[in-house]
């Protein structure tokens, strides 16, 4: 176990320690004096703090882009781009420096339910346009981890259901582990220490399974809305290891146009390529901004 593993383990297991403390404190009995009660969760947070630290200085040296296709087609939103800002989510943590989200925009006005502050606090997953929406291989590549059993959740996108993702759902999750924090997910190794991760999937949508070769243009899955997400989107990012926990996150740019900023439309056209030594065709993606 590497030390950034072993780390990540102690903040989650800091922050049960103290959450257990002051539910103890609150339902029977203090264990501890309440002073001590805090320590756990003061150490949870210099450990996130120095990681955090260090990742960003480990970033900082990182190489250059690695150019793949789009994992999606169809006419799509980026948000949370690397492209306004790196960590483009905030953190370092899961590798996710350079990870870029993206929603389906479709054409017809209305088709993407709004932000609402306050009604309806919640939707469907399939009320969404993403849900559902075909995901791609970006270059050729070898399954690493592939699962899509966790259930797709009800939306985040208004704001009672925000602020409870921010301030319990986020925070559970995060105790819980990567693989909650990304929900159904697939990791795809493409070769020279580069790994591509896509998060959210749907449950039950996985056309994969780990050692399966894949080809670019590939489908692999469909977006969902598990793990910690506001509503049906593609979290796509690159990054130097498998397991989110201690990778580093790895710049990317998409064949054709780059990194799409916070807001950009963007079109992902759909070719045909050969993929097989038999000469069978697989459906792809081409990019243009819209």
């Amino acid at each position: 176990m590497s030390v950034r593993k072993a780390a990540m383990i102690l903040s989650r297991c800091c922050w049960i320690v103290f959450v257990v403390l002051v539910l103890v404190g609150v339902f029977a009995d203090p264990v501890l004096p309440f002073g001590l009660t805090f320590v756990p969760a003061a150490v949870a947070v210099a450990v996130t703090v120095v990681l955090g630290r260090l990742s960003g200085r480990e970033v900082a040296r990182t190489r250059p882009a690695v150019e793949v296709g789009p994992p999606v087609s169809g006419r799509w939103r980026a948000l949370n781009s690397p492209a306004d800002r790196v960590p483009s989510h905030g953190v370092h943590a899961y590798g996710q420096s350079y990870a870029i989200d993206v929603v389906a925009e479709p054409e017809a006005e209305g088709s993407r339910p709004p932000f609402r502050w306050l009604w309806p606090v919640v939707r469907r997953a399939s009320d969404f346009p993403a849900f559902g929406a075909p995901l791609l291989a970006v270059a050729d590549g070898t399954v690493v981890h592939a699962s899509d059993g966790q259930r797709d959740h009800l939306s985040r996108n208004s704001g009672p259901a925000l602020a409870y993702l921010m301030l319990v759902e986020a925070s559970v999750r995060d105790m819980a582990g990567a693989r909650r924090i990304v929900g159904n997910h697939l990791v795809l190794d493409l070769g020279g220490g580069t790994y591509a991760l896509y998060a959210h999937l749907r449950r039950g949508s996985l056309r994969v399974r780990a050692g399966d070769t894949v080809r670019a243009g590939e489908q692999l899955a469909r977006c969902g809305n598990s793990g910690n997400s506001t509503e049906p989107h593609v979290h796509f990012q690159l990054m130097d290891h498998p397991d989110p926990d201690v990778a580093r996150g790895v710049p990317f740019t998409w064949r054709g146009i780059g990194v799409p900023a916070n807001g950009e439309t963007f079109v992902a056209e759909t070719f045909v390529a050969k993929t097989s030594e038999a000469g069978a065709d697989v459906a792809g993606a081409d990019v243009r901004t819209g």
